[in-house]
């Protein structure tokens, strides 16, 4: 009998510990849990109902219009160019022009020679960047390029520095038309 009424006293001993928590505790241990579930089921809700979490495109026609000044003259003038007021001789230090002018070559030649300076002008212009349409819906298309990924509307800038025009369903198949008259398919 006296083992059973250690295990009861043990049971008593533990309620008592267990009353002995504040309402302070269990409040904050509530607030915890409460918490957590609100931070798991929130993307969720944001997933569920995406018309309340809606990109809005900037009003730029709300934008005050600039003042029609006339543009103001940006003078560059070389040091070579303004008056000297010694008129005594000129000495070689004096005589150096110190701005770059990026020209290398023979000074007899006038700087590069002329098969160089077509060589230069036949190189091509590096290619646009590739990019891919991988998804449309709900008027947002999503492309992909070597940097990452973009969510995309009409009259979005594109990789390629094109814009958007439109989105065309043809066959089952969506379509991007760019400013620059491409068509980019899935």
């Amino acid at each position: 009998m006296s083992d059973l009424g250690a295990k009861a006293g043990a049971v008593d001993e533990a309620a008592r510990l267990f009353d002995r928590r504040s309402k302070g505790d269990r409040a904050l241990v509530f607030s915890g849990f409460t918490l957590a579930a609100a931070a798991a089921l929130f993307p969720w809700f944001v997933f569920f109902n995406q018309d309340r979490f809606d990109i809005t495109v900037m009003p730029w026609d709300k934008n005050r219009d600039l003042p029609e000044n006339p543009a103001k003259q940006i003078n560059s003038i070389s040091p070579l160019a303004l008056t000297d007021g010694d008129k005594g001789s000129r000495s070689a230090e004096k005589l150096f022009d110190p701005i770059t002018t990026a020209t290398v070559g023979n000074a007899e030649d006038g700087g590069l020679p002329s098969d160089a300076i077509n060589a230069s002008l036949d190189q091509e212009f590096p290619g646009a960047p590739p990019y891919q349409l991988l998804h449309v819906a709900n008027g947002r298309a999503l492309i992909e390029d070597r940097s990452g990924m973009y969510l995309i509307q009409v009259g979005s800038p594109l990789p390629d520095n094109s814009i958007l025009e439109a989105m065309v369903e043809r066959d089952g198949k969506w379509v991007l038309i760019t400013s620059n008259g491409d068509e980019i398919g899935e």
